[in-house]
């Protein structure tokens, strides 16, 4: 499964990524703003059930094994959580690496037999993985 943002900017950018993989047509897909932020962050807390609840029908339904989940640069949600600090790209990082810290260990605990991968992409495409 993909767990990715709703941000129109990054469709055709996950898009490509996943056609890269080899994906194509052959994930689940979950969008929701701030991908790995908006299934973490408290301030969305009302969100993360749906998430879940979603990912478990997945695996049931699709035989899922993997969750990949792709948050962005310029993301709207991070900036949110980040609140009224100056909005860098290290503090932007930081929101994001938090969102991955903590999608990763609630991942491990429900599904301990399945992978994870987390990334962060740019506009231009640019791929961290973390």
């Amino acid at each position: 499964m993909i767990l990715s943002c709703i941000d129109p900017r990054f469709q055709p950018v996950v898009y490509n990524y996943l056609k890269k993989k080899k994906l194509a047509g052959k994930y689940s897909s979950f969008t929701i703003a701030g991908a790995a932020v908006g299934v973490t962050a408290s301030k969305f807390k009302k969100w993360h059930k749906a998430f879940w609840d979603n990912f478990d029908t997945s695996v049931k339904l699709h035989n899922i094994r993997k969750l990949i989940v792709i948050n962005h640069r310029d993301c709207g949600a991070a900036k949110i959580i980040n609140g009224k600090k100056e909005f860098s790209k290290a503090n932007e990082t930081a929101v994001h690496k938090n969102s991955f810290q903590k999608i990763k260990k609630i991942f491990r605990r429900k599904y301990p037999k399945l992978s994870i991968e987390l990334k962060l992409i740019s506009l231009n495409s640019k791929v961290e993985t973390f």
